[in-house]
């Protein structure tokens, strides 16, 4: 049940944030256009008429803003945009609607919270993601690579693709044939990318086997590496990122 007086909406942009207020007791809507500075944003809630609570959308700017006003006593709500409800028959859509129609929603608790995680959690998060990242450059660095060679009628055929017999294969083998230098070229680049970007996975999935081992996660970790067919690896981005 909403018991604030003021509820607030807020749209939220990297470099522009659209603020609706509501005041429960006399009904005046109250707008403006403010900085993404959580200091500016902070600013303008005080001098509304209080207790307010807030509710912006999750989004690609985080939940910095919402952890900045928790901790100044505020209660702020991130809603699910994929639970939000839209008005029918409004198709023309504003950043200003947007934060009056999230004022409104929350007044009438039409509201679904996401869960706000840690600042540890969303750091184990980055870095998940981060080896994600690292693991799609790298299927599109090999990709690349083996399609150049088809091109020049190079394949492989002595096992599976991309071990320690490959890699001999591709240095020793492949990149002799290649009898245009502009391809050695191309070849040498891509190769050279394939081997950094393995690197650079390799160092992520030691991170994280670090992390996983001690950290807040690990317990959790433990019990999803009992199940069959899930890693470390698996299991703790199931930890960051759906929780216990």
């Amino acid at each position: 049940m909403f018991t604030e007086r003021t509820s607030v909406g807020l749209d939220v942009h990297a470099r522009s944030v659209a603020a609706a207020a509501i005041d429960g007791v006399t009904g005046e809507l109250v707008q403006s256009r403010l900085t993404p500075s959580h200091e500016h944003i902070l600013s303008w809630l005080q001098d509304l008429p209080g207790p307010v609570a807030v509710a912006y959308e999750a989004g690609p700017t985080g939940f910095g803003l919402c952890r900045t006003l928790r901790e100044a006593g505020i209660r702020c709500e991130v809603v699910a945009p994929s639970k939000l409800q839209r008005p029918a028959g409004d198709r023309v859509k504003t950043d200003a609607k947007d934060a009056v129609h999230l004022a409104r929603l929350l007044r009438l608790d039409e509201i679904t919270p996401v869960a706000v995680p840690s600042v540890d959690q969303e750091a184990a998060r980055d870095l998940v993601r981060a080896r994600e990242d690292c693991r799609g450059d790298l299927m599109r660095a090999r990709h690349r690579l083996s399609k150049l060679l088809l091109r020049q009628g190079l394949v492989y055929s002595g096992g599976q693709a991309w071990t320690g017999a490959h890699h001999t294969w591709l240095v020793h083998q492949a990149q002799p044939q290649l009898l245009q230098r502009a391809t050695r070229l191309a070849f040498d680049a891509d190769y050279e990318t394939v081997m950094v970007t393995l690197i650079r996975r390799n160092r992520l999935d030691k991170d994280i086997a670090a992390m996983a081992a001690e950290s807040e996660f690990t317990p959790v970790v433990r019990r999803l590496g009992c199940l069959r067919g899930v890693s470390t690896l698996t299991g703790f981005a199931l930890a960051v990122e759906i929780g216990d």
